[in-house]
């Protein structure tokens, strides 16, 4: 069976796990993906280890773990942006590429001639998203930004971990990057919108998708429950404000969940 996305490229400019995770899941979906990386070092995610991966000899190679889990089905080139010859190498491939995908600070590309508005010059039918901490404008745009700094601000931490009082009480981050993971599963979402948009009209689009404003639609049910009942969603463990029983409870040989 024929890939849904078998018949899209994408330059892959982004780094660490949003814009990366992003560009996988498209990957998995059929798209060629051509990741660019910094000379020398690679995705900064290649040294967050241990773990490492291992050879064929069993030894541990220098690429970590970490870096396998946001980039499969990619193709890796080595490109150094901040050069001309670089940047001729980005501009000659999103001319023949359907999507650029980034996760730079606000105007850093611009400053390499590689931004939105210098790559739909030779891609009018270019689909370029743009990943980054607070968006494209507004007094937060130039801040650059991290994983548990979004969920801390954007109260997902508000509504995680114990209840105060408690042993282990207090603000807890989900136990993997939510904040990162989650936006790039709505830039994969955003991008395969703007492909049809393009596919219907011939006309590409820019993308603007912020972990901020991720984590705050990620916020859901607790964030309405304020805005329109006025009440403040607390941190309940592994138990749930409406529904009992619905959590963690502890027996003799270990723990067990009830979802009734």
């Amino acid at each position: 069976m024929t890939a849904p996305l078998s018949h899209i490229r994408i330059l892959d400019l982004s780094r660490v796990l949003a814009g990366p995770w992003a560009t996988q899941n498209l990957g998995d979906l059929g798209a060629e993906i051509i990741k660019v990386e910094k000379p020398g070092a690679g995705d900064d995610t290649r040294g967050y280890g241990p773990p490492f991966t291992r050879g064929a000899d069993g030894q541990p190679t220098t690429d970590a773990v970490y870096f396998l889990t946001t980039n499969r089905n990619k193709k890796s080139i080595e490109v150094d942006i901040a050069t001309p010859q670089g940047q001729d190498i980005v501009r000659r491939l999103a001319a023949v590429c359907d999507v650029v995908v980034e996760n730079y600070k606000v105007g850093t590309l611009a400053r390499y001639g590689l931004a939105w508005d210098d790559l739909r010059q030779v891609n009018p039918r270019l689909v370029y998203a743009s990943i980054t901490g607070f968006g494209q404008d507004g007094p937060y745009a130039s801040r650059p930004g991290y994983d548990l700094l979004f969920q801390a601000m954007a109260g997902v931490m508000s509504v995680t971990g114990e209840p105060d009082g408690v042993p282990g009480g207090g603000p807890q981050k989900v136990g993997i990057a939510v904040a990162d993971m989650m936006t790039g599963m709505y830039t994969a979402l955003a991008i395969s919108a703007a492909l049809t948009h393009c596919e219907r009209t011939g006309e590409g689009q820019h993308i603007d998708i912020a972990l901020m404003d991720t984590m705050v639609a990620f916020a859901s049910n607790a964030a309405l429950s304020w805005l329109h009942a006025g009440v403040v969603a607390g941190r309940w463990g592994t138990a749930h404000p409406q529904v009992v029983p619905y959590q963690r409870f502890e027996t003799a040989d270990g723990h067990l969940v009830l979802c009734i």
